[in-house]
């Protein structure tokens, strides 16, 4: 129920593009990168379970989030955490395990095994 509540929480944040939490920086990155249309909700919902939480992304979503880039990735990452609901998190450790989610798709999806 815990990680329903979780998906529930990360679906209604990403859909309500947390407008009026957002620091204007990242506003204008997400916006100006396209970065909420290049990734679909179900990969977002997976990504930010791994970072947020606990899990595992799949190689489709890995894709994914390759293509969103780290830029865009960054942007909504840390407009999350401006989020009161996110206040208890720390953010070091949030953008950390960011940046080891998007290290690990890479090496997934550069690896020899992915394209066999």
């Amino acid at each position: 129920m815990a990680s329903l509540n979780l998906f529930f929480i990360l679906l209604v944040l990403f859909l309500t593009c947390g407008v009026v939490m957002a620091t204007k920086e990242n506003d204008q990155i997400i916006k100006q990168n396209n970065c909420e249309t290049k990734i679909g909700l179900r990969c977002i919902l997976e990504a930010f379970t791994i970072i947020f939480k606990i899990g595992s992304i799949s190689n489709k979503c890995c894709s994914e989030l390759i293509v969103l880039g780290k830029v865009c990735h960054s942007a909504l990452v840390k407009r999350t955490l401006e989020n009161p609901l996110f206040k208890d998190l720390n953010p070091a450790t949030i953008i950390a395990k960011s940046i080891q989610t998007c290290n690990n798709c890479l090496a997934l999806i550069d690896s020899p095994s992915s394209s066999a």
